[in-house]
């Protein structure tokens, strides 16, 4: 079989928005399994990559939130606040050093042991980005300011501490539908970051 990069031709693109991001169609052919040659076009939404974290306290079986308002979720019928994991653009600096300051500015807390956990496209049919996921802990020594995001780039983040148990219900209840913020919890709870 072919490498995938020789089964795409792209026959042109076009920028309809650089405004926020980059949002671009491009038509293209592509080699199907068949062999056969088949015109496509696709939109693309190029943002960048980025990071995010969950931040863990083994002893007291704590994770840090946030709660922040996202435009997109209120227009497609929900309430706009979204409780999710601290995160955020890479802007050009290495995932983990821009998830520390990341985690920082939105939580309080400078984070220790981080570590990578994988890397993820949180929505490949139309979003480019990919997400690189950690875990880091955190204690009330670590507390190095209020958090809340930063303020000029259009932040209010509320910061929430939770145990684990109520995270995940709270995904039970609907009340937690942040996909990335869903993977960390549940990875956490599948290799017993906060213990039993």
């Amino acid at each position: 079989m072919k490498a995938t990069k020789d089964r795409v031709r792209i026959i042109e693109t076009r920028v309809l928005s650089d405004d926020w991001y980059v949002l671009k169609k491009t038509v293209f052919d592509f080699q199907r399994n068949d062999g056969v040659w088949q015109r496509q076009s696709r939109e693309t939404y190029d943002r960048g990559n980025g990071a995010t974290i969950l931040l863990f306290n083994r002893e007291k079986k704590t994770v840090v939130l946030t709660r922040q308002f996202r435009f997109p979720v209120f227009v497609n019928g929900h309430d706009g606040l979204l409780i999710e994991t601290a995160a955020g653009l890479l802007d050009n600096a290495a995932p983990e050093t821009r998830i520390l300051a990341e985690a920082e500015e939105e939580t309080g807390y400078r984070v220790r042991n981080v570590h990578k956990v994988f890397e993820a496209y949180m929505s490949p049919g139309s979003v480019t980005e990919k997400l690189h996921f950690f875990v880091g802990e955190y204690d009330a020594s670590s507390r190095v300011g209020h958090g809340g995001g930063i303020e000029d780039e259009g932040e209010d983040i509320e910061v929430i501490e939770l145990t684990l148990e109520d995270a995940l219900a709270a995904i039970t209840r609907g009340e937690i539908v942040d996909g990335k913020t869903i993977m960390l919890l549940q990875y956490a709870a599948l290799q017993g970051l906060v213990g039993d």
